[in-house]
């Protein structure tokens, strides 16, 4: 470039912007792509690299016709050169303080460059002083103002890079001190205000005789010469890669005038590098995808011009790509390129050329078919910074697009799909464009669709804190997922919380089981997985009250976070307000609502079901109550939901196989219970009862309980009478009652010596200190008594004798229910005896109240029994009865009692024995209780002191001299 094109003034107003052909670039090349098209064998490829440059329409250019302005000048004289030479010593020398001085030394040097293919003397000069020139011309840029350009200086240290690295001195590569150089200068151009600003500034501020507008547009011109410079010769593309490396945070500024400078750069070296390529192996250039994706994103630009810049340089950048990928081709697999290219034409034959270069997204469906797949997640990489820099909703638009194309391309050649899952995570909150978010919530769908990732992306997702964010729970909810893959990637997050049940119970709950909650409640609310949902309720119900049983009594200080996971600021908070119970709970909650069970939810809500299910010792009550809400209201579910326990009730840890067995036990009222083979029912059932834990063998109970209701299956429970007469002894409560109703379901077939041997047990639990055991064990008394058969009533008579006493004085018991039991059992025993009762038996009045009434009950049983059974003996022992009411019916008794007993056997024995614990009493704490005692024992020993009726009527007759002396 000589001087005069290098400087205008304000008359002369010269806009060099392109060269001879750049006006008409974009179209020409169009054209000529859209002419090679219409060729019916334009894409019949023989895979050679003369024939990649024919399908696109570039012309090769020599280095001469590309540059003449380079040879326009002879060779200057030795005399010329040494001026030169020590003219630039001086100015190392010294400081170049003028713009004069500045342009003088600039020139030289670059006049100098121009000799060094014949001197020798030049070359040596120029490289041993490489050092001072970065040196200089760094301080040169520095100098010159950011914010205006009213000098020329800039335009000739461009000029002057450019003619040495036309004679391979490079000025910008090397060391850090050029890479620093570099940078300086790019920034020097692009950061300069806008055309618009510097023409008003100089209107302003006017200075020196240059126009600002027509300098602009020439020290612009001159920087994008010395780029192209860059890459002339450069076989390796290591110059591509550098210079990307210094125009990529430019390619993305949010200011306009900037992106729109970088992206005209980077189209001019791309439109030369593809007319100038000459490519060698090893290549330097990795980073192919970003640049794809960068220029994809620019060519969706709202600003025409800049868009169509890019335009033209995407189209350089297809060739250039199919050169490299050519060159880079395993010589073995041809086929596969020529099935790119093949590919490549039935793509751009689906679309006009102009319509293809300013469309992004189909600009991806094209690259993609030569990417691999690191520059694919190159790609994706950078089109995710896009969405996060880029500020204009349409730019956001158009990277969201090429994002979700390329996925849905390409997606089966990923293999960095965790570190695109984790940009798209850190970047989605800075997505402000709706549509935009839903693109790459989308592409997030994508990768969770296919088999080949789901597991890794699910894996991914859950590494995050929890409860989710804003922005990750908005992902959960949205998924955008066919409705094949619904289920697969249900029942696969899903299967992440059940591993975490089959393993032994840890010290620490697995963190990824509280994740899984989490994403599970936000999917059902978001209800985009809804058909899958359905389809899985069962699954996913029993893992998540599985899960529920797991975080009972945990705090997320029980739980193996992850190391940074949360700040250290985050952490004491989220310590102290979640737990992994209220994760568990919200989504069992979401899960019921969202599949319709409205009615099991509000049962649940309504019996405090959901308290129930969070009790460490209420939990299988909960479940229970859910099993009989879901049994009664949507029983066909429920018959789903056994079938699906029958293999799980084995597998997992203790608190898997509770939860499984609670329900499963409830959903046995079910006829369908009655098509279970013995196997999955009985023999189960069976195991359970001699389980160690006695949850289970409650459950076990429960569930034979309602099998014994049908009949096929009362063979099998009946061969387990041993077994649940046994658990009558039992110290649990509940279990005593469960082996009871079971009892009374099979009374009426069980043989005579296991019925006489369960009333012996039934007997001694009269006294029992827990009231339902005493009711129920009377009842099973009554029904064990009407059960016997006419033939063994004599044998089971005593037995029935026995417990009369017992019942009558429970009759007085202060529990209503084994008050009113008694005196059932009462009139069952008289009837089986063939008495009849008075009707005092029946008055639920204390004895106390009506002494009459006591009275007669006490000589008709006194009567009855006399002879029979030792009443007074058996009645004392109830006066120790840790219950006021029966102690004091008790010792009402003995005292009445007394008066129907032979007198003279009592004497014998002698009465001392009642009338000592009679005594006892009187100190009783209770007032009624003493006063009682005192009247019992003034009967008693009245019954004492009384003479012996024969010795009196002896006496008598002897007064009356009846008898002889």
């Amino acid at each position: 470039m000589g001087s005069k094109h290098r400087l205008c003034n304000r008359e002369e107003v010269v806009i060099p912007c392109a060269s001879d052909s750049d006006s008409e670039s974009v179209d020409l090349q169009l054209s000529n792509l859209e002419d090679i098209k219409k060729g019916p064998s334009s894409l019949e490829l023989t895979v050679l690299d003369s024939d990649i440059s024919d399908i696109f329409g570039l012309p090769k250019e020599s280095l001469t016709d590309s540059f003449r302005h380079l040879t326009h000048q002879g060779p200057l004289s030795e005399t010329t050169v040494e001026k030169l030479i020590g003219s630039i010593q001086e100015f190392f020398n010294g400081e170049l303080k003028s713009e004069l001085e500045k342009l003088t030394f600039l020139r030289s040097l670059s006049s100098l460059s121009r000799t060094l293919p014949y001197d020798e003397t030049t070359e040596s000069f120029i490289h041993s002083y490489i050092a001072d020139i970065v040196h200089i011309l760094n301080m040169l840029v520095e100098e010159e103002p950011l914010h205006s350009l009213f000098s020329p200086v800039r335009q000739e240290v461009f000029v002057t890079i450019t003619d040495l690295s036309y004679q391979h001195v490079h000025l910008l590569f090397g060391s850090e001190d050029r890479d620093d150089l570099f940078s300086l200068i790019t920034k020097s151009i692009i950061a300069l205000p806008s055309i618009k600003t510097l023409t008003q500034l100089q209107e302003v501020m006017p200075s020196g005789s240059y126009d600002s507008e027509c300098l602009y547009r020439q020290t612009f011109q001159a920087f994008c010469e010395m780029l192209q410079s860059l890459v002339v010769k450069d076989p390796h593309l290591e110059n591509l890669d550098t210079i990307l490396k210094h125009m990529d945070p430019w390619l993305q500024s949010v200011k306009d005038h900037e992106r729109e400078r970088a992206t005209t750069s980077m189209a001019q070296v791309l439109k030369c590098l593809s007319r100038h390529l000459d490519l060698k192996l090893p290549l330097r250039f990795q980073r192919l995808g970003h640049l794809v994706a960068l220029m994809a994103i620019l060519c969706g630009d709202p600003l025409k011009e800049l868009a169509k810049e890019a335009a033209e340089g995407t189209h350089y950048l297809l060739h250039i790509t199919l050169r490299l990928k050519y060159i880079t081709q395993d010589k073995k697999n041809h086929q596969s390129l020529r099935r790119a290219m093949k590919k490549c034409q039935e793509l751009l034959d689906l679309y006009s050329i102009k319509q293809f270069y300013n469309c992004p997204f189909k600009i991806a469906q094209v690259f993609e078919v030569f990417l691999n797949s690191n520059e694919l997640c190159q790609f994706v990489m950078t089109t995710l910074d896009g969405l996060k820099n880029l500020k204009h909703p349409y730019t956001q638009q158009s990277a969201g697009e090429l994002l979700i194309t390329l996925v849905k391309y390409a997606e089966s050649r990923f293999e960095k799909v965790p570190e695109i899952i984790g940009a798209i995570c850190a970047r989605l909150s800075l997505i402000t464009h709706p549509r935009v978010r839903q693109q790459v919530i989308n592409t997030v769908s994508l990768f969770l669709s296919r088999p080949k990732y789901t597991d890794t992306v699910i894996s991914h997702l859950l590494c995050h804190p929890v409860p989710y964010d804003r922005c990750l729970a908005e992902l959960w909810r949205t998924l955008e997922v066919e409705l094949p893959s619904t289920t697969w990637i249900l029942w696969r997050l899903m299967r992440k919380l059940q591993k975490c049940h089959n393993v032994p119970t840890q010290e620490k709950m697995a963190y990824v089981a509280v994740a899984v909650t989490d994403a599970l409640y936000e999917v059902f609310v978001g209800n985009r997985l809804r058909a899958a949902t359905f389809r899985l309720f069962p699954q996913l119900l029993m893992t998540l009250l599985v899960q529920i049983h797991h975080s009972i009594g945990l705090t997320m200080s029980d739980v193996a976070i992850p190391s940074g996971l949360y700040t250290e600021q985050e952490m004491p908070s989220k310590v102290s307000t979640i737990t992994p119970l209220c994760f568990a709970i919200q989504a069992t909650k979401a899960l019921l609502f969202r599949t319709l069970c409205w009615q099991e939810f509000h049962i649940m809500e309504k019996n405090k079901g959901w308290t129930l299910l969070a009790g460490k010792a209420s939990h299988l009550q909960g479940v229970s109550l859910l099993a009989n809400a879901l049994l009664e209201k949507n029983h066909l579910i429920a018959h789903k939901v056994i079938y699906l326990l029958v293999p799980l009730l084995n597998k997992g840890n203790d608190k898997h196989k509770l939860t499984s067995a609670g329900f499963f036990v409830e959903l046995l009222q079910s006829p369908v219970a009655r098509r279970l083979p013995s196997i999955y029912s009985v023999d189960r059932l069976k195991d359970w009862l001699q389980h160690g834990n006695n949850l289970f063998r409650i459950l076990a109970l429960r569930g034979l309980r309602y099998l014994v209701k049908h009949q096929k299956m009362r063979e099998d429970i009946k061969k387990l009478l041993p077994t649940i007469l046994d658990l009558l002894c039992e110290t649990d409560e509940k279990i005593v009652l469960l082996a009871i109703q079971i009892l009374l379901q099979l009374v009426r077939t069980i043989d005579f010596t296991t019925l006489t041997a369960m009333m012996r047990t039934l007997y001694s639990l009269f006294d029992d200190v827990r009231p339902d055991v005493q009711h129920f064990s009377m009842t099973l008394f009554g029904a064990a008594i009407k059960s016997v058969k006419y033939t063994d009533k004599k044998k089971v008579e005593n037995q029935v004798l026995d417990s009369l006493i017992p019942l009558l004085l429970y009759s007085q018991d202060e529990n209503d229910a084994v008050a009113e039991a008694s005196r059932r059992v009462l009139t069952i025993c008289s009837q089986f005896l063939k008495w009849r009762l008075p009707h005092e038996v029946y008055c639920k009045g204390p004895w106390y109240i009506n002494p009459s009434e006591v009275g007669t009950i006490c000589k008709f049983f006194g009567k009855k029994l006399t002879g029979k059974v030792n009443i007074l003996a058996q009645t004392m022992m109830f006066s120790r009865n840790a219950k006021l009411p029966i102690r004091r019916a008790a010792v009402l008794c003995i005292g009445l009692f007394s008066k129907y007993v032979d007198h003279s056997k009592l004497r014998m024995k002698s009465t001392d024995w009642i009338e000592d614990d009679l005594k006892d009493l009187l100190n009783d704490p209770e007032p009624s209780m003493r006063i009682v005692a005192s009247q019992a024992l003034f009967r008693v020993q009245m019954v004492g002191a009384e003479p012996d009726p024969r010795q009196t009527f002896f006496r008598l007759w002897k007064l009356m001299g009846c008898l002889p002396t």
